[in-house]
């Protein structure tokens, strides 16, 4: 689970935008979206991340691949591509896309490791939400 000697050696700086919606969380909920966000900036370091449709994502080369955001079950971080990982807890799948996420309540239920190895496969396993409204609703993979 949470190495608290690698969390605390995270070094990284967060966008302005996440760090505000992070701050807006209760303390336990901030702990988890400010270890989310760090992990993802530091193993996506060529991402663009931004506030979009008011939670936070991670985009690369222009397609949303990884968020997360606050819900009655949790805290959800998503994977836009997740479904093809074929990752036994990120078993929360989207009905409509390729969508998949994991729910977690407490920073402590995050294990690094696992969550390290999702991000390696967003940047192999990806589908173009980018031009899904031009594709009539059609999702291809990319990667």
């Amino acid at each position: 689970m949470l190495n608290e000697s690698k969390h605390d050696n995270i070094r990284t700086i967060m966008n302005k935008e996440i760090k505000s919606y992070n701050n807006q969380q209760t303390e336990t909920d901030k702990e988890i979206c400010d270890l989310l966000a760090q992990t993802i900036d530091n193993e996506l370091t060529e991402a663009e991340s931004k506030i979009w449709h008011a939670h936070p994502v991670w985009f690369l080369d222009g397609n949303p691949t990884v968020g997360y955001s606050k819900q009655k079950k949790g805290i959800r971080l998503m994977f836009w591509s997740g479904a093809d990982f074929d990752e036994e807890n990120l078993n929360i799948k989207g009905v409509k896309f390729k969508d998949a996420s994991i729910f977690y309540n407490d920073v402590t239920e995050i294990n690094t490791k696992d969550l390290m190895a999702w991000l390696q496969k967003s940047k192999q396993i990806q589908s173009d939400y980018k031009n899904l409204i031009k594709r009539k609703g059609k999702l291809e993979k990319l990667k």
